[in-house]
């Protein structure tokens, strides 16, 4: 289970400081599928970083399976099953597709088994096992290699920072069938960040983040119809909350 207890993330800014996360207590119950969503600047990436222990946040706790991992660095939730798949993910010049899955794994990996993954994230096996993960690669390319990392880590708990951008129609398709098989084997915790309704509608509950704050909770089968009625003019409206 993920607790986050009161955190705060503030950051400098020209007048002073700004508050990028703002007091968020969230309680993530274990195999649940969870997609954040809402404006852009709302505090999404920056909640996941401070999850994964990308950012550190000025104050609060993060609990995973009741542990505290607030102090922990990046190495270290990684290794109590904690994955992140960025929003625009690093490149590694001479290190080749197939190595890189086998480090994500901890282990070598068979060929069948490399393929798998790339199939798993829209792309054609036998293009990419022996490609360099470098600059002649596409940003979209990168992205599903990343994400299929993050399916060889096989992670208690996999966060996915907007898996949608920068891919075609074709392998979002298969990257949301991907989501769903995920989702219904139930055996792993699941935080999305999207804004692609076909990523929402599976998830089991739908978090709005605007303004560093949860300003809805609720099941995707509620709460998206409400976001889409009750957004005007680029601003959400939600119980009685507007937020530009």
């Amino acid at each position: 289970m993920l607790e986050l207890q009161h955190l705060t993330l503030t950051v400098p800014a020209e007048a002073g400081q700004t508050d990028i996360l703002k007091d968020v207590s969230l309680t993530v119950e274990d195999h649940r599928f969870i997609v954040i969503t809402g404006p852009n600047g709302g505090g999404k990436t920056s909640l996941a970083k401070v999850i994964m222990g990308l950012n550190t946040p000025t104050s609060g706790k993060i609990l995973w399976n009741g542990e505290d991992i607030t102090g922990l660095s990046i190495a270290e939730r990684a290794k109590k099953g904690i994955s992140y798949g960025f929003q625009q993910p690093p490149r590694f010049k001479g290190m080749k597709v197939a190595d890189l899955l086998s480090i994500a794994a901890g282990r070598t990996l068979p060929h069948k088994e490399v393929c798998d993954y790339l199939t798993q994230v829209g792309l054609c096996a036998r293009d990419y096992v022996d490609r360099d993960v470098d600059a002649s690669l596409s940003g979209g390319e990168v992205k599903r290699i990343e994400i299929a990392t993050v399916l060889a880590k096989d992670s208690q708990l996999m966060i996915f920072d907007e898996p949608e951008a920068g891919i075609d129609l074709w392998s979002f398709a298969r990257l949301t069938e991907t989501f769903q098989a995920l989702h219904d084997r139930k055996d792993k915790t699941i935080l999305i960040i999207s804004h692609q309704e076909r990523i929402i509608r599976l998830a089991d509950e739908i978090l709005l983040l605007s303004g560093g704050q949860i300003q809805a909770r609720g099941p995707a089968e509620e709460l998206y119809p409400q976001i889409l009625a009750d957004t005007v003019a680029g601003c959400y409206r939600l119980e009685g909350k507007k937020s530009c």
